[in-house]
């Protein structure tokens, strides 16, 4: 789905995307006897919630429902801009996406804290409505570069995070190249440190040939995420802006990238660059930086297991556990997390 941009970031219309049977049939009798996978294990994990998720977007719908923002780029090289929004004036507190969302998750919270300060949103390089090359390498490091490279260019030397999913790996990467700079953070389902928990999901995902065709080819990573993240359905609007960007087999690069970039293991490229990160929590829990954390109990991935580690890490921070939100917790409770957002950032 092409995206053309408004000055009201509003354009309709109609989805009709399903994949075509004879397709899914060949390719569910390939798994099974590549993978040894029953074809229903198969369409009940990822078929099904990916094919729910884009039928119910066959109505005319709006692109980007709340999110009036205006696009800035910065070129992070020769070929490739990173977008971000910069709304507001004051101190600065810096959005950081995960994976499969981009700042369109933040857009009610941009909205909320930019009436008191300035909020930078950043869709990663190969999220949201950032270049999506195909040949880059889209490691946690490269992302942390990019990020710390952005706050740079626009000369901000202090700032607070606000981090989810991936969020938190990337934010407090750069805090941790940065010392001194962080001011507080409100952590939302996300993890800056070591595990070797994994949902088979998830892990299915990174098989090789099998895992880039379910997310880049069936999109069934970001699709699903739209029922499966939350616990109260969103609105057709509102899903169907979650995924507009990964729309096609080269727009879901970077969704792909992600998965394959937990580093599980001491071998993988991205784990020395993890522990420097955990190491940068060490030194803002000796500081003990103030904390927001808000989590979503019905978070299938980013359980309850790191919740319990955020507050061991961080035992002076404030935190609130909703046992019925969901990874999204932004969309599930954003209620609640609004009225102590706001005054965690003015104090």
């Amino acid at each position: 789905m092409n995206i053309k941009k408004t000055k009201t970031n509003i354009e309709y219309r109609t989805r009709n995307i399903e994949p075509q049977k004879e397709k899914t049939s060949s390719c569910r009798l390939l798994f099974r006897s590549t993978f040894d996978i029953p074809c229903s294990t198969f369409d009940i994990f990822f078929l099904k919630p990916a094919r729910s998720a884009l039928r119910s977007l066959r109505v005319p719908i709006p692109v980007y429902p709340d999110y009036p923002f205006a696009s800035h780029y910065f070129p992070i090289d020769s070929h490739n801009k990173l977008h971000y929004v910069d709304e507001g004036s004051g101190d600065v507190i810096v959005m950081v996406h995960g994976n499969p969302t981009w700042s369109f998750y933040y857009r009610r919270l941009i909205t909320l804290l930019a009436k008191s300060h300035r909020v930078i949103a950043v869709d990663h390089l190969g999220c949201g409505l950032s270049d999506k090359p195909q040949d880059y390498d889209y490691s946690l490091q490269n992302h942390i570069n990019n990020l710390d490279s952005l706050l740079k260019h626009l000369e901000i030397k202090n700032f607070s995070l606000c981090v989810h999913d991936w969020g938190g790996a990337i934010g407090f990467g750069v805090a941790a190249k940065n010392p001194g700079s962080l001011k507080r953070a409100l952590v939302l389902n996300t993890a800056a440190f070591r595990s070797q928990r994994i949902p088979l999901r998830i892990s299915v995902c990174r098989w090789p040939v099998l895992g880039e065709v379910l997310v880049r080819g069936f999109n069934g990573f970001a699709a699903p995420a739209i029922t499966m993240a939350v616990s109260t359905k969103m609105d057709k609007e509102v899903a169907a802006a979650y995924i507009a960007p990964y729309d096609s087999w080269k727009n879901r690069v970077a969704v792909s990238s992600f998965v394959n970039d937990i580093p599980l293991s001491a071998e993988h490229p991205s784990y020395n660059t993890l522990v420097n990160v955990e190491k940068g929590l060490e030194k803002l829990q000796e500081q003990q930086l103030p904390m927001l954390i808000c989590w979503g109990g019905k978070d299938f991935c980013f359980n309850k297991d790191f919740y319990d580690e955020w507050c061991t890490r961080f035992p002076h921070a404030e935190t609130h556990y909703y046992e019925t939100g969901g990874h999204y917790i932004l969309e599930d409770k954003w209620a609640e997390i609004a009225a102590l957002a706001e005054p965690f950032f003015m104090e």
